[in-house]
């Protein structure tokens, strides 16, 4: 994989809004604290347009994304939000100027769409924090100044203790993931992901149950599951359940999934729809290992 160079002061970043509309003080506030790291800050022409819940037209957002893209003096394109829409321009993106100049893409939630484009293309990216995480109290979140250690370059490991749902073992392997819902609609794309040999990194947000056991079933099915290295499972936040109850929680359904194979399990990591997001490098090779302890999971 395509490791692009690491942020220093002085370097072009660009903002762009390929999913759902943004309110504009949220960007302000984001480019504030790049500009204090000495960072030439561009926002796209789009960026802040609006066309019902997206952020401008299809058009719109393919335009200032592929215009990042191509920019061969950006050097980190920050996405804005999440939300919707990502996938209605996935098909249209042109990486050829891209693969001259890597960069690094950075967000989560919907933009797992374009990680997945990432990582068809050999390039690593970052799921990690996008603008209304920036800030926590009036203050610089601890999810936004860890992403800005990682995109400086920063490797270090996350220590957390074990829960009991955890399966111990030790995992090698290409991260790879995001949000499940958006790698769930990638299956049968050119865009799914591939998993054999890797570590798999799931997140969720405002799911019912149900529909969280019908997207395991679904990656199980299409063997998805059966020969990744481990699996991390982040917060899964929000979840619904029917009048009629289903009868797991979400630890359980992701368990019985997973049910006959021996990799290593991990739950409860701190990325996702939260207010500690740490960021992940998709792409980078990774070690898991979990035991009756702890977890622990660096870049190698």
């Amino acid at each position: 994989m395509i490791i692009p160079d690491y942020l220093k002061p002085g370097d072009k970043i660009c903002f762009v809004s390929p999913s759902g509309k943004i309110e504009p003080e949220k960007v302000k506030s984001a480019c504030h604290l790049l500009e204090k790291e000495k960072f030439i800050v561009s926002v796209g022409k789009n960026t802040f347009e609006q066309h019902f819940q997206f952020a401008g037209t299809d058009n719109q957002r393919l335009e200032d994304l592929q215009q990042a893209l191509d920019d061969s003096e950006c050097k980190a394109i920050f996405c804005t939000r999440g939300g919707y829409g990502a996938i209605h321009i996935a098909g249209q993106i042109n990486f050829n100027k891209f693969l001259n100049h890597p960069k690094w893409l950075i967000g989560f939630s919907d933009i797992t769409v374009l990680h997945a484009l990432l990582q068809k293309e050999g390039v690593c990216s970052i799921h990690g924090a996008m603008c209304a995480y920036y800030y926590e109290e009036n203050k610089p979140s601890v999810s936004y100044k860890e992403l800005l250690k990682t995109l400086k370059g920063e490797k270090k490991p996350v220590i957390l203790p074990s829960v009991p749902e955890n399966r111990t073992g030790y995992a090698k392997g290409p991260l790879t993931g995001g949000n499940l819902s958006l790698l769930y609609s990638l299956i049968g794309t050119p865009f799914e992901m591939k998993t054999e040999g890797r570590i798999l990194f799931i997140e969720d947000l405002s799911e019912y149950l149900y529909h969280i056991d019908r997207m395991m079933y679904s990656l199980r099915l299409s063997g998805k599951l059966k020969n990744i290295a481990g699996l991390i499972v982040g917060q899964m936040t929000e979840l619904k359940d029917n009048n009629s109850p289903f009868g797991q929680n979400v630890r359980e359904i992701i368990i019985n999934a997973v049910k006959g194979y021996d990799y290593p399990v991990c739950f409860n990591y701190p990325a996702g729809h939260v207010k500690l997001n740490l960021p992940l490098k998709l792409g980078a090779e990774h070690s898991l290992s979990i035991t009756s302890e702890n977890v622990i999971f660096r870049e190698i």
